[in-house]
């Protein structure tokens, strides 16, 4: 609404929730004019659920008339409103500071996020990996490569439970061939350590997931106690906070796969413009792997990754 406001250059009334936007040349206030606030307590105004992910033309040429029309305009449904691509590119830009800036987590979130940031800084500089691995993505995607036959049934029996889901039948083996499914816990392992990432000792896993060495990588669950966990337990959402809050004062954020988590946590730390984040290709890497399955050191995969990249460079700059 603030984006929108700013493009149509009108006045944007927000009467209970404090705006954090800061300097960002829109206008706002807590409560109408006089002269129009008696008439809108009379119920006297124009009120309309705008189009969810609309495009910019769309309230230059439906939104800004009736504005100009009724002089006070309600907006009753604000959440996805305006779509994400197409935008101009101030609009853009202004999208994104006000979403990043306006964006506040609890007191109770962000104190026990600095402590896991604290711990981890402890011990030098830490990297946040964040594994897909969710019980509805693997259902719903069919990405079983590192499941048993026992946890592949459970996952398809899951998918065929909800008669909306159309794809039902799904070759697992060539979605993840095609990189469409996150890399596994030892395939990314496989990949730090190849790339030498592994130096940073303190590696945070945000996603539950078997780990068989305890030692590595490190959880949220291991740094703190289970009295500090208490309250978020049962709460996903406020987890999945904790997570993002942690994630952006990591020194490395390396997603598996491109989903809400990791498209979010990337696009803050490029606002912010300092943060480092690692988008791993799936493609290569995962058949790099599998060509590596059979008892391969790191080094060898290295040198496996290096002659694919050379390869890669020298089809770009002609050279064979």
């Amino acid at each position: 609404m603030v984006a929108i406001a700013r493009f149509l250059n009108v006045t944007l009334i927000i009467p209970k929730i404090k705006p954090p936007f800061g300097l960002i040349q829109v206008r706002i206030l807590k409560e109408l004019p006089p002269r129009l606030k008696t008439k809108v307590e009379l119920g006297m105004f124009y009120s309309l659920p705008p189009v969810s992910w609309s495009n910019i033309s769309y309230h230059l040429h439906q939104i800004l008339p009736l504005v100009q029309k009724h002089k006070v305009v309600n907006m009753n449904k604000t959440d996805a409103h305006l779509a994400n691509n197409g935008l101009p590119l101030e609009i853009q830009k202004l999208l994104c500071r006000v979403n990043f800036s306006s964006l506040r987590l609890t007191s109770q979130i962000e104190e026990l996020g600095r402590r896991v940031v604290r711990i981890l800084r402890e011990n030098g500089p830490f990297l946040v990996l964040h594994l897909s691995y969710e019980m509805d993505m693997l259902a719903f995607s069919s990405c079983i490569r590192s499941c048993n036959d026992k946890e592949a049934e459970e996952l398809a029996r899951m998918r065929y439970a909800y008669p909306w889901w159309k794809e039902k039948i799904i070759d697992s083996k060539v979605k993840s061939r095609e990189g469409l499914c996150p890399l596994t816990l030892g395939e990314t392992a496989l990949i730090l350590s190849a790339l030498g990432i592994i130096m940073f000792k303190f590696i945070l896993l945000l996603d539950k997931y078997m780990v068989e060495k305890e030692e590595w990588p490190v959880q949220k669950e291991t740094v703190l106690k289970p009295s500090d966990l208490r309250f978020f337990q049962n709460h996903i959402s406020q987890m999945a906070a904790l997570d993002y809050l942690v994630s952006l004062e990591s020194d490395i954020f390396v997603p598996t796969y491109d989903g809400n988590m990791a498209k979010g946590v990337e696009g803050h730390c490029r606002f912010l413009g300092f943060k480092k984040t690692i988008q791993l290709d799936r493609r290569l890497l995962v058949n790099l792997a599998d060509e590596n399955k059979n008892g391969g050191a790191p080094t060898t995969f290295r040198k496996m990754l290096n002659m694919e990249n050379y390869h890669r460079m020298s089809i770009s700059l002609g050279v064979f």
